[in-house]
């Protein structure tokens, strides 16, 4: 029996547009997790999201965490926010921690972790997720749509010719009516 191939990619983002930021903390953070895919609509454990959330206080303070600190950090937000203690765990803590450092939001030194080199979140969106990892993956994207025309009926492949400006202006004013030798 043959091996069977997965389909690994190599970068992989969702983005979700949600109605304009409202003010408490948590659910600012909250809707920053939804909006770039940390976490799912509707998911009871959003750990993700008070791993974040005390990452961004820790930033304030210039203060970097081992990953038990974030931890039990984590642990009393939940209960001082009357949350459930789902998703606390010491390894999906640090699970939660590897989905934050592969949007290049987080880094870590010496197995202490921080917000990536104190920077705001805003810039570090621009400058990774946006200007890296959005254009990095838009652009495969692109070379994919660009040999699916070609291998399914593209212009080039239709004609048997390549479209010229020109030839694609005749090819519109004939559609309209108007009869072009």
């Amino acid at each position: 029996m043959g091996k069977i191939s997965r389909d690994t990619p190599l970068a992989e983002l969702t983005f979700r547009r949600y109605e304009k930021p409202s003010v408490s903390e948590r659910e600012l953070v909250r809707k920053f997790c939804l909006s770039v895919g940390l976490l799912q609509p509707g998911d009871s454990r959003d750990v993700v999201v008070d791993v974040l959330h005390v990452l961004l206080k820790a930033r304030q303070r210039k203060e970097e965490l081992h990953s038990e600190e974030i931890k039990n950090l984590v642990m009393d937000e939940r209960k001082r926010s009357g949350l459930p203690m789902l998703g606390v765990a010491s390894s999906n803590v640090r699970r939660q921690l590897k989905r934050i450092k592969d949007l290049h939001l987080i880094e870590t030194n010496a197995n202490l972790y921080r917000i990536t080199e104190w920077a705001d979140l805003s810039e570090l969106f621009e400058e990774k997720v946006h200007n890296f990892l959005l254009k990095s993956v838009l652009g495969r994207v692109r070379e994919y749509v660009k040999r699916i025309d070609e291998e399914f009926g593209g212009k080039e492949k239709f004609t048997g010719k390549k479209e010229t400006p020109e030839r694609e202006m005749k090819a519109e004013k004939s559609i309209f009516g108007k009869i072009i030798p």
